[in-house]
């Protein structure tokens, strides 16, 4: 088996999403790792020559062997993802979480400021606009990620009287297929973004571990910190472009999901967002009183 067949076997196997947001940046963790061990590190000046000699004597065997171990390691490390998005989130113990929370309000009401309309309109415009992407109505979060999917909760479906929490999960299934693409693109990216982040940040720290005693080869573990930084803000991005699509779900698909459920289609946004609260309720409470509508079936 050639390292291509190798490398399209791991793909049809823990699927796309899987390989490109879990499976590249857990591979690329444990590649750097590997090397500073091959190279010597940390008993002595890391040679990445003594790294090549290494990687040359291995046999195609040996790579499959590690392929499928780190594909294995990746299916372990997958139930993680969601307590690494918390834990960027900002989903932290109140203590913890109060100095963050402090800076984020900061922020928003120096953008608030800019928000009222007191000298120049366009700009005072954008920066309500930026207001709305970046920050929630509702509690704040310590961290800039946190607060960016909070507001993208709160705002998807909000006008037409939906809770997003609650609604998301019914609307996903009735999607269009070009507003599930774009959807699950975008949220790709930022899962991917924020493995990226956390591995680096973790390569980094067992990087610093190994090259202690380096010298200027600690540079690489400051590298990783950066790319884990620059990973970390381009999540930030990625969330808010992640946020936009969840409000054009609801925007083209909210009378998708009334047809679902067998329920009549509101004549006017007041009828409409009278029954999404509803249903919001229901979803979140409990049993809730409606009219079904079944459409009549066409005769054999």
């Amino acid at each position: 088996m050639s390292l291509d067949a190798a490398a399209k076997t791991v793909r049809e196997s823990v699927g796309p999403r899987l390989f490109l947001t879990n499976f590249v940046p857990t591979f690329a963790m444990v590649a750097m790792i590997a090397i500073l061990i091959w190279a010597g590190a940390p008993a002595k000046a890391p040679q990445f020559t003594n790294a090549w000699k290494t990687a040359a004597t291995l046999g195609i065997g040996q790579v499959i062997i590690a392929v499928v171990l780190i594909s294995v390691l990746v299916l372990v490390l997958q139930p993680l993802q969601l307590p690494m998005m918390r834990l960027l989130e900002g989903y932290w113990p109140r203590w913890t979480a109060r100095p963050g929370v402090w800076w984020q309000n900061r922020k928003r009401d120096r953008l608030a400021k800019q928000a009222k309309p007191d000298g120049d309109v366009q700009q005072a415009g954008r920066a309500g606009s930026r207001l709305r992407r970046r920050f929630p109505r509702g509690e704040m979060l310590p961290t800039a990620l946190g607060n960016v999917l909070a507001a993208a909760e709160s705002r998807a479906g909000h006008e037409y009287g939906y809770d997003a929490v609650v609604a998301w999960p019914r609307l996903y299934p009735v999607l269009d297929e070009q507003t599930r693409a774009v959807v699950d693109d975008r949220r790709n990216t930022l899962d991917g973004l924020v493995r990226i982040s956390v591995s680096a940040f973790v390569t980094a720290a067992v990087s610093g571990g190994l090259l202690y005693r380096a010298s200027w080869w600690l540079l690489i573990p400051v590298g990783l910190l950066v790319l884990s930084r620059v990973s970390y803000l381009a999540a930030v991005h990625a969330a808010g472009e992640y946020g936009e699509s969840l409000k054009v779900a609801f925007d083209l698909n909210r009378f998708a999901l009334l047809a679902r459920l067998h329920l009549e289609l509101p004549a006017d946004q007041r009828a409409e967002r009278k029954l999404a609260e509803d249903l919001s309720l229901m979803w979140r409470q409990g049993p809730g009183e409606f009219t079904y509508h079944h459409p009549e079936q066409a005769d054999d």
